[in-house]
Formats: structure tokens, C-alpha cells, sequence
């Protein structure tokens, strides 16, 4: 297993896996496609943090990454007609897949499968995979974007700028290729969904909304940043994340369905099936209570009383 530093202190190592596709826990079912082990864009309320576990890794969370080395696969048509998810607890398109390539040689593995491929990122790397991207049929970009505050992403992510997130969705968009503005997660106060929205609703087909989840060993760190720079915001963070009261997202969910109606576009608060919207007028699907989502048989449909 070789292994090295690289200059930003990022440690690499390179691992074997028998097989590169596992079978979803995501609720939108299918499979999961991880390239990478970890990932460096140290995103600070990131949930998938609690793989480091598994890893045998002892340094902070964005710090490491192994590069998953993994036989071609055997039988791609195995897929025909499955959601294949890449980067459900990595980012496919993180700085070193530009050196490393992996992202890009599971998706030629791909071609020719018939599978609806979803690609979950927050980088503009994408775009170097344009021409492979027109070639796989089904597949949707989708881009993690909670706010238009260069300042608050800085504080939260070290993975490229807003501004060249946007950008990327609109070239892929414009390549006719189905885009996502994921924004998520929602933070109590400060993202601005509506703003969002209305900067994305040109060069986007869906846009996802999901709440910013506290459960994981991170609560602390974004508590005690609350508390530091939105002191104003710390009784509505200690309502919903200590007392349990979720009648804020509640709310937003209902802002949301308002602000589908008032631009004709579609709401759901479960999975839509693969399309391409009306330009300007893309469909609103919310996650905001992924908590209840969990053991639905990856149906994405929220449990309902």
C-alpha cells in the first residue's frame, strides 16, 4: 500500500476493494459508487464524517484520502436501469481526482450500462468530463450550494468557490445533461433557499432541499460557530438541535411549496423520475426531514402520521 504527504498535509494512500459498487442505504435506492476514502474538501457539518471509523485512520476528517484501486467491472448491463450514485460519502470530483483519475474511469466503465447515474459534487472539475458525461445517457450533476456568501462557504468548506460551482452547473446544463441544485444543508437562519433559487432556476432541472443535520460529532464545532459569528441565531439553533422542535423547517417547507406555486414550478417532498424541466422552471423536492426517511425501503417517501 503505498503512501505519502502531499504539500497541503493531505495524506494519500492508495487501497485495493474487491468491488467498487455497493447496493444504496440513500433513499433513492440503487447503488453507491465511492471512489475515494474520505474526503478533502473538510466540509465542517459533514455527515459522512462518521466513516472514519471504518478507515483505520487517526486523522481529522478531510486531512486523508485513499485512492480505491478496484478490478473493470465484469457485467455493466448488471445495471441497466438502476440509480448509481457517486459520491454518497466522498466527493468523486475532489482535488486529487484531477491527478488520480478515478471518478472518470468508473464512469467509462459505465458506458453502455443503461444505468441512471447520479453524481453528487461540489466541484467544477466535472466539466472536464463533459464529452463522457453526453455519452452515458441518463445522468444527472448535482451541486451542493446552501448560500450565495462566498464568506459563509469559506467558513464551512474548503472545495471551490460558489461563483465556479454556478458556473459549472450552467455549462453542464447548457450541454443538455439534467443538473441539481442540492441545497443543502439547510442552515436555520442563514441560507437564503429562495435567493438560491432564484439565481439557479435558468440553468437547473431540480433543486433539493434538505436540513442541516446535527447528529453526527460535529454538533459542537457548528454550535460554537453559531455562537460566535450569528450570536442572535443561538436561541433558534438551541430550539431545533437541543429541543427537538422542528416547527422551523416545518415552515420552510411550506415557504417552499408557496414559492413552487408562485413560479408554476413542481413540488414533491419525494423522488421525482428522471427529466429535464421547462427552462426557468425547475421542481422543488424537499428532504428537509431525511431523519424519517430512514428504513422506508429507499422509496425517498417521508413517513407520514
Amino acid at each position: 500500500m503505498e503512501e505519502k504527504v502531499t504539500k497541503n498535509n493531505i495524506l494519500i494512500r492508495e487501497v485495493e476493494t474487491k468491488n467498487i459498487m455497493t447496493k444504496s442505504t440513500l433513499p433513492v435506492g440503487g447503488y453507491s459508487v465511492n471512489p475515494y476514502v474520505g474526503c478533502t474538501h473538510g466540509c465542517k457539518y459533514c455527515y459522512a464524517s462518521f466513516m472514519k471509523r471504518f478507515t483505520g485512520h487517526t486523522e481529522p476528517w478531510g486531512t486523508f484520502l485513499d485512492v480505491k484501486r478496484w478490478p473493470a467491472l465484469k457485467n455493466p448491463r448488471k445495471y441497466m436501469g438502476q440509480r448509481v450514485v457517486i459520491g454518497s460519502v466522498t466527493d468523486g470530483y475532489n482535488p486529487q481526482e484531477e491527478q488520480f483519475g478515478n471518478t472518470r474511469r468508473i464512469l467509462e466503465q459505465l458506458k453502455g450500462s443503461g444505468a441512471e447515474i447520479l453524481i453528487c459534487t461540489k466541484s467544477d472539475l466535472v466539466i472536464r468530463d463533459l464529452d463522457l458525461l453526453k455519452t452515458l445517457g441518463k445522468v444527472t450533476v448535482s451541486w451542493s450550494i446552501n448560500t450565495l456568501d462566498e464568506q459563509f462557504r469559506a467558513d464551512m468548506d474548503q472545495a471551490v468557490s460558489i461563483k465556479r460551482r454556478l458556473a459549472a452547473m450552467k455549462k453542464v446544463y447548457d450541454a443538455g445533461i439534467r443538473t441539481v441544485c442540492f441545497i443543502s444543508p439547510v442552515f436555520p437562519g442563514i441560507t437564503d433557499f429562495e435567493a438560491i433559487f432564484e439565481r439557479v432556476r435558468n440553468q437547473c432541472d431540480l433543486v433539493w432541499l434538505e436540513n442541516l443535520n446535527l447528529r453526527g460529532g460535529f454538533k459542537k464545532d457548528i454550535m460554537n460557530y453559531i455562537q460566535e459569528k450569528y450570536p442572535d441565531l443561538l436561541p433558534l439553533y438551541d430550539t431545533i438541535y437541543n429541543k427537538k422542535d422542528w416547527s422551523y423547517f416545518k415552515m420552510l417547507e411550506q415557504k417552499a411549496e408557496q414559492l413552487a406555486r408562485q413560479n408554476d414550478c413542481p413540488f414533491a417532498d419525494n423522488e421525482l423520475p428522471y427529466g429535464r424541466a421547462k427552462k426557468g422552471y425547475p421542481a422543488i423536492v424537499d428532504y428537509f426531514y431525511h431523519e424519517e426517511v430512514r428504513g422506508t425501503e429507499n422509496t425517498g417517501k417521508r413517513r407520514r402520521s
